[in-house]
């Protein structure tokens, strides 16, 4: 019963504060007032059963059955991941066909829109290193971006460079600057961290904005060469699929990299670093070079994305590269999971197509959007797919009779 109180005064305030937008409408031609009071029937209704469904399932994620965890339990470590291998094998496959085929199933504006989904999946893995494993939070990953999308603009602008030969330079570049905002704030944790982070994101948008004899200013850099395919002669269609089928290969890739150096020993470091950086320095492990690594390699693929954004579109000016675009990528880690590679796939897809798969909702699909998005860190702040920890597990019994055995 007190659930339906604190429902129905939640309906009323919602009725209230909608009042003047959804039930009021002035005929400016006819200088007369429409009185729409069915709209605040709507809302109240919604607000009603939204609220008794928000407490319904925040009463299930709070109280979860102690039988639920023991059978959970006794189930065991190996049932469960037999089963997940027999639903994971499959899936994995069915993407695999689906991300092949999906060029030669679709048209040139879709492929261009799964191209740059991919290209913030490769984006979010790049800050995952650096927020979701090492616990850095980096408020200004887009001056990496910048820096790559930059390098190839100005070196295929004034050298006639191509797209493979800037890629790596791009990619190092990048890493320069990585390394070059990591000595700064080696000292600095926390808030102190972002406000810094934050800074150097602003300060290269800065100058790529005014340093007009450099970065072209405002005005930016147009024309700017394709990736050439062994010398064919492709058209925009065709350009558009060889470039989708060229961000699928840098993000497998990357998605093995960034897997490799998770269960590797920098990778056990930065999450070291990230759980207590005290406890991490007290166990013998260098601080500096577990930062400053962990900024270098997340900068990398920044700049590798930056140099295929810049050949995507032949255009690039600093408009490109605001604080949102670094928003954009933090929301994809925090949203997939912080260290969740599967998590930070899933967040990418979901936060760059979503939004144009809504247009046709109008105005409302940033509503849509921002709700879903509240809704998801109140129900499962963890994120879509949370970063399993490993866990090493022995039978106390068996462990025993062993010690007991070599007694004998």
């Amino acid at each position: 019963m007190n659930e339906l109180k604190k429902s129905f005064v939640t309906a009323l305030w919602f009725m209230f504060l909608t009042f003047p937008i959804m039930v009021i409408k002035v005929n400016t031609v006819h200088n007369t007032i429409v009185w729409r009071w069915n709209n605040l029937l709507y809302i109240g209704i919604g607000a009603f059963f939204g609220s008794m469904l928000w407490r319904w399932l925040h009463y299930k994620k709070t109280h979860i059955s102690e039988r639920n965890i023991r059978a959970r339990l006794k189930n065991g470590l190996q049932n469960t991941l037999v089963d997940n291998k027999k639903v994971l094998y499959p899936l994995i496959a069915a993407a695999v066909v689906f991300t092949f085929a999906f060029p030669h199933m679709s048209n040139t504006y879709q492929v261009n829109i799964m191209t740059t989904a991919l290209m913030y999946v490769v984006l979010g893995l790049g800050l995952n290193i650096v927020v979701g494993l090492a616990g850095l939070l980096d408020l200004g990953y887009v001056a990496f971006y910048a820096v790559g999308a930059y390098s190839y603009a100005l070196l295929n602008h004034h050298f006639g460079l191509g797209f493979w030969a800037v890629l790596p330079i791009g990619g190092a570049l990048a890493m320069m600057f990585g390394i070059v905002l990591g000595f700064p704030v080696l000292r600095l944790r926390g808030d102190y961290l972002a406000i810094v982070t934050l800074g150097f994101g602003e300060i290269i948008r800065l100058v790529l904005e005014n340093w007009n004899d450099f970065s072209f200013g405002p005005s930016g850099i147009a024309g700017i060469d394709r990736p050439a395919f062994f010398g064919l002669k492709l058209n925009l269609s065709q350009s558009m699929t060889a470039l989708y089928y060229l961000v699928l290969v840098l993000a497998v890739i990357t998605i093995f990299c960034v897997s490799r150096l998770q269960n590797s020993r920098i990778g056990r470091a930065w999450l070291a670093l990230r759980e207590d950086e005290i406890a991490c320095q007290a166990m013998g492990i260098d601080k500096t070079k577990t930062k400053l690594t962990a900024f270098a390699l997340g900068a990398t693929w920044a700049g590798f994305m930056g140099v295929v954004f810049a050949a995507k579109t032949t255009f690039v000016n600093p408009a490109s590269f605001t604080f949102l675009e670094s928003a954009i990528i933090l929301a994809i880690v925090v949203l997939g999971g912080m260290g969740s590679i599967l998590g930070v796939i899933l967040a990418a897809l979901i936060l760059i197509l979503l939004p144009e798969y809504l247009r046709a909702f109008s105005e409302l699909r940033m509503l849509i959007f921002g709700g879903s998005m509240v809704l998801m860190m109140v129900f499962r702040p963890q994120g879509l797919i949370s970063n399993v920890r490993r866990k090493y597990l022995f039978d106390k019994m068996n462990f025993g009779g062993e010690k007991a055995n070599e007694a004998k």
